[in-house]
This record gives C-alpha cells, sequence and structure tokens, in this order.
C-alpha cells in the first residue's frame, strides 16, 4: 500500500498550478482504499509481488477518485470525507478537470502493464460506472422502482470496480482462470454489500462519523435499499421522497420512520447475505490464495458500518 500512495502522490506533483492542487486535495482526502487493497491481496501469494500489480492498485483508486470528483459536480456536493469538494474548493470547472486528468491516469498507469486484456478490463468497468451514474439520474425519485433496478445500479456503481480490482491483482500476478474468476465474483459481492451497508448509513450515520450529513438520499432523491423497504412498510413516505423540496425537519422525519419501519435491519441483513456467499466463494477458490486476509477485508466491510 505505501507503493501505491507513492505512485497516487507522483500523479498529483504531475500537475502544475490549480489542476495539481484539486488532485493534490482529493488524494489527501485519503479514504479507505479499499479497491487497491483488494488488488493487492488478489495477487498470487506464492510470488513476488510485481510492478504491474502495483499499477493496478494505484489505477484503480484514481478511477475510483475521478468518479467521487464528478459525483460531487453533479450532485452539488459541499462535503467529501469531511472535507470540501474539489469543487466547492476550487470551483466546478477545476473539478472536471481534475476528474478528467484522474480519469486519464488511471488508463495511463495500467497502460504501463503492457497487459492488454487489463486495459480492457478496466474499461468495461470503467463504462459501467457511467452507466450506473446515469441509471440513478433516471431513477431520481422513482419511488416505484424495482428492487432489481436498485441492484443493477449498485452493480454498475459500485461492485463492478470491486470485481476489477480482484480480478487485475489476480489475473496480472499470474493466477489461473479459474482463480481469476472466484475472485473477481468475491470482489463482486464484496462491493454490493459495500454499497448496501453505505445506503443503509446514509440513513442512519452521524456526520462526525461520515463526513457527509445524514439524509444525503432522501434530499437527492436517491433511492436505496433502505428506502424500498420502508415504502412497502410505510407506503405514505412515497410522496415525501417523490418531492424535491423538503427541509431539513421534513428529512429528519423521513429517516425517522425509515429507521422504525425496520429498514434498516433488512438492509444490513441483505448486505450480510452478500458478504456470507462472498466467504463461500473465497472458501472453494482454487490455487494460492490470501483466504485469511481476504476475509478480513469482508469482515471490516461489517465493522465499517456496524
Amino acid at each position: 500500500m505505501a507503493l501505491v500512495e507513492e505512485r497516487l502522490k507522483d500523479v498529483a506533483l504531475d500537475s502544475p498550478g490549480r489542476l495539481g492542487a484539486a488532485c493534490a486535495a482529493t488524494l489527501s482526502a485519503g479514504g479507505k482504499r479499499v479497491r487497491p487493497l483488494l488488488t493487492l491481496l488478489c495477487a498470487r501469494p506464492d510470488r513476488q509481488l510485481g510492478e504491474p500489480v502495483v499499477r493496478a492498485a494505484a489505477a484503480v483508486e484514481l478511477l475510483h477518485m475521478a468518479t467521487l470528483v464528478h459525483d460531487d459536480v453533479l450532485d452539488g456536493a459541499e462535503l467529501r470525507r469531511g472535507r470540501p469538494t474539489v469543487a466547492k474548493e476550487f470551483g466546478l470547472d477545476v473539478a472536471v478537470s481534475a476528474g478528467n486528468f484522474l480519469l486519464a491516469r488511471a488508463f495511463s498507469e495500467l497502460a504501463g502493464t503492457r497487459d492488454a486484456a487489463a486495459v480492457a478490463a478496466l474499461s468495461v468497468a470503467a463504462v459501467g460506472l457511467s452507466e450506473g451514474e446515469v441509471l440513478q439520474r433516471d431513477q431520481t425519485r422513482v419511488v416505484t422502482l424495482a428492487r432489481a433496478d436498485y441492484e443493477r445500479r449498485c452493480e454498475r456503481k459500485t461492485a463492478d470496480l470491486f470485481a476489477v480490482s480482484c480480478r487485475l491483482g489476480a489475473g496480472l500476478s499470474g493466477s489461473e482462470g479459474g482463480s481469476v474468476a472466484a475472485l473477481a465474483e468475491y470482489g463482486r459481492l464484496i462491493g454490493l454489500a459495500f454499497q448496501i451497508l453505505d445506503d443503509v448509513l446514509d440513513c442512519s450515520g452521524n456526520e462526525a462519523d461520515t463526513g457527509k450529513r445524514p439524509g444525503a438520499d432522501v434530499r437527492d432523491g436517491t433511492i436505496t435499499l433502505p428506502l424500498l423497504f420502508a415504502l412497502e412498510v410505510e407506503p405514505g413516505l412515497g410522496e415525501s421522497l417523490a418531492r424535491d423540496d423538503l427541509g431539513a425537519a421534513e428529512v429528519a422525519t423521513v429517516l425517522r420512520t425509515v429507521a422504525h419501519s425496520g429498514a434498516l435491519e433488512r438492509a444490513r441483513a441483505v448486505a450480510m447475505r452478500y458478504i456470507e456467499d462472498a466467504s463461500s466463494v473465497l472458501s472453494t477458490c482454487p490455487g494460492p490464495v490470501e483466504r485469511e486476509l481476504l476475509a478480513q477485508v469482508a469482515a471490516q466491510v461489517v465493522a465499517r458500518y456496524s
């Protein structure tokens, strides 16, 4: 991870002026770095960690950061991890340029591996991220959203990048096809759990822990699994969730209703099933695999949102 951080810092230093400052601010904001960690842990443990895997780990984090910067522009968000967003601190033009720069550098970093299959895999994930964002926009305030459509959005916005993070680590370190596929599936399942638990936290967390105000999804009209479950119990919530002018008191009322409906517990249970499925995939994954450490990552995903 120290090697990955060095590569990320080099990217920020590679661009001068306000663009470089914006990229540096994004990188220094930190984050859980789950995706590059998965890339490293999915590399074969019986071989020396090579530069291609480190490059891939940096690339998936750069792609993730690019999407965060662009998402904050689209959402008009002012805080990210408790700090002003790039858009808030440097302006929209710089934020768009910084996101574009980070996206381009993600692919130039991975292209340095000279592995066309790896670049193609990350390209598919990047397209999926864009598709997920479009789906989220199209589904805004659609209180009749089907659960399958919500899950498809989670696949594109989150799980695909988790899956490719694992796939790149395994593939670039010389793992056999069966191991690569199994680890990618492990990553996909972890990613789904990660997104659902993040949606739960948006309804139940506090700003001191999350770095953002609770109820962002309610204010933005993003219909998540906790909200879908709450609507089953309290259909009257649909009137509030369909509005785009909710005040702070009304958002707080919606969150209390969601909590009292049992929706948060139901959503957590769904996430836990994905974690259990990921553990099952991991236990049967062929070849040399860092099973214990990858199991710890799954456990920490749960602990992060407990």
